[in-house]
């Protein structure tokens, strides 16, 4: 399907949040996906990303997260004085300001005239992942695609130590996917029995999907890209989204 890509400027508590907006071409409502990057914002794997989820017919948004502390349009890069300055960007940030830009976010998508009513999800990568999964916890998302989330396991999330996050997970009434790579250190073989525990205990409709693959193995840029098992956790995104938001 052939989409369309625009740059628009959310205003979040008197703070422009500048979001890649990525639809379908042809005419019809869709569903609308927030779609959340790594702490390196929206690089060139992201827009990709976000062009690529489009063109299976969803209108996506996908927000610059540090707003609030860095100009718009900015790219983190993919090197150590980036990691550093990505990782700041994530202590630097409440909680509640996440979630309000979810919030935000959200609200764009509903109010735009291209997104079907009540037809809301959400996704993301590393940090990211974490915010798809705080997603989830909003009413009116019905489906939420986690990557390699951090932090949702121990509850690290931005400023906070413990954001409370697996605690919450009772609330989520959508169906969340969680797809990680067995080989990533961030989220060990036993946090990702605690958080799937969790989530049975939550009665939360869930998937989990493994891939022998390490951390960030779905951005394609960097060694540790693995394009068999990225195109196998997107299909599997698309099924999620095609039957939970979609149906």
């Amino acid at each position: 399907m052939i989409i369309t890509t625009e740059f628009v400027d959310v205003e979040v508590d008197g703070s422009p949040m500048r979001m890649s907006v990525a639809a379908p071409k042809p005419e019809g409502a869709y569903p609308g996906v927030v779609f959340y990057s790594d702490i390196f914002q929206l690089t060139g794997p992201m827009l990709r990303a976000t062009a690529r989820l489009a063109g299976y017919g969803f209108v996506v948004a996908a927000p610059e997260i540090y707003h609030r502390h860095e100009p718009a349009g900015t790219v983190i890069p993919f090197d150590d004085a980036g990691r550093t300055r990505g990782l700041e960007g994530a202590a630097n940030t409440p909680v509640a300001d996440f979630d309000a830009d979810c919030r935000a976010a959200l609200d764009y998508l509903a109010a735009h005239p291209r997104v079907a009513r009540g037809k809301l999800g959400a996704a993301g990568f590393c940090l990211g992942g974490h915010l798809a999964f705080r997603a989830a916890l909003q009413p009116d998302v019905r489906a939420a695609a986690c990557f390699y989330g951090t932090g949702i396991h121990n509850g690290k999330l931005g400023r906070d130590a413990d954001a409370r996050s697996l605690e919450r997970a009772p609330e989520i009434r959508g169906e969340l996917l969680l797809v990680f790579g067995t080989l990533d250190p961030h989220v060990p073989e036993d946090g990702r029995a605690r958080v799937e525990r969790a989530l049975r205990e939550a009665r939360v409709n869930y998937s989990f999907k493994l891939y022998p693959a390490e951390h960030a193995f779905m951005r394609d840029e960097g060694a540790r890209y693995d394009p068999e098992a990225t195109d196998a956790a997107f299909a599997d995104m698309i099924e999620l989204f095609r039957r939970s938001i979609k149906g």
